[in-house]
């Protein structure tokens, strides 16, 4: 067993800032305890009085599958692509994921980008590990759709569907109801032609989460209508002018993953970005994440975006529940991750530097119980 001695514990389950021990076995949390005097037969790791946060969760990027060897993050041959898998190409070797690392990210959901209408599958990945096939955590997490400029300016020039956005929400509905009418013949035992398009995405009808790509209000409201439509366990993915709409995400119960917001705008649907969007639905009550959608942020520009949304107006709570408890939530992970509680994995940080500062810097990053960065 491992005791992790004198930690200022944030372990997102009710304690702040206060001193505690943590007792680790086979990888997972054991006890969370007031300081208790040193027992030899104990494996000691004294964090020294610094700040002991859960391992920080990245709900929505493409580390992986861009800036590396592959280009692999979008097909773009049609814009309807359930059967693609990210895990299939994910390349485990880049650098980006120990960058991830070095910021405090633990686990990572990993994914295609926004070029297709439905552009395939999610896996969940840990940032670092003994071999790839051990970092692996869900080959397939969900399907990723995407709403909004990108399809309809990737095929809308070459003469393809969809070339507008009533194309695009069109499109979509219409594969649904193929997937729904192919999963109905399954299961009366008349498949007919297999079809392995269809085999993926049947599976959303039997609670497969959706990733939702949308930035501007008429594609969030889309979304909402596709998700009430067929009955979708979603997320929306940027959300940018959600901040617009809050009354209406509260209606829907959906989990929003906000971000990227530092940096600039873009493109024309990004005019909305705003660095207060945050604090607007955390001042709402509305639960959300906060992704880097690395590499457009790239994962060491992670907390410096975050000193930025806490400049206007986030809490440091909600900074921490953007990373941990919320993000765990999207992905369906609150059950093993984003937070310091028995039974949960053994994912933390000893931060050398506080997480939301100019200065921030990890010291002893964890995984399952084992230190796999230390600065």
């Amino acid at each position: 067993m491992l005791l992790i001695k004198n930690a200022r514990l944030v372990d997102m389950a009710g304690t702040w800032k206060e001193k505690r021990d943590i007792l680790i076995k086979d990888g997972r949390f054991l006890e969370i305890l007031p300081c208790i005097e040193e027992k030899a037969d104990y494996e000691m790791l004294d964090a020294g009085g610094r700040l002991v946060t859960p391992g920080f969760i990245e709900s929505h990027c493409h580390l992986g599958l861009t800036d590396c060897d592959g280009q692999d993050i979008n097909e773009k041959t049609d814009p309807i692509h359930p059967a693609l898998r990210a895990i299939d190409a994910l390349d485990f070797d880049s650098a980006d994921f120990t960058a991830a690392l070095k910021t405090g990210v633990t686990t990572l959901a990993v994914g295609p980008g926004s070029s297709n209408l439905i552009g395939g599958t999610f896996a969940v990945i840990k940032s670092a590990g003994t071999s790839a096939v051990s970092r692996i955590v869900k080959e397939e997490l969900c399907i990723k759709m995407a709403l909004g400029e990108n399809p309809k300016g990737n095929y809308g020039p070459k003469g393809k569907m969809p070339a507008t956005r009533m194309g695009e929400t069109a499109l979509i509905r219409d594969t649904l109801y193929k997937a729904m009418d192919y999963r109905t013949r399954i299961k009366e035992g008349k498949p007919g032609s297999f079809d392995l398009n269809m085999q993926s995405l049947m599976r959303v009808f039997d609670g497969m989460p959706v990733k939702i790509h949308v930035h501007k209000t008429n594609d969030i409201m889309a979304a909402i209508r596709i998700g009430e439509e067929f009955g979708l366990n979603y997320t929306l993915e940027h959300c940018t002018e959600g901040y617009m709409l809050l009354k209406e995400l509260k209606k829907a119960g959906v989990i929003s993953i906000l971000g990227p917001i530092a940096g600039g705008k873009g493109k024309l649907e990004l005019a909305g970005k705003r660095y207060d969007a945050p604090a607007l639905f955390e001042r709402e009550g509305l639960p959300f994440a906060i992704t880097t959608d690395s590499g457009v942020i790239p994962m060491e520009g992670l907390l410096m975006q975050v000193c930025l949304l806490i400049k206007h107006g986030l809490s440091e709570m909600g900074a921490y529940k953007g990373l941990t408890e919320y993000a765990a939530k999207a992905i369906g992970l609150w059950d093993e991750i984003g937070s310091i509680e028995p039974g949960k994995q053994a994912d933390l940080v000893i931060w050398d530097e506080a997480p939301f500062s100019t200065r921030a810097k990890a010291g002893t990053v964890m995984i399952a119980g084992k230190v796999w960065y230390s600065a």
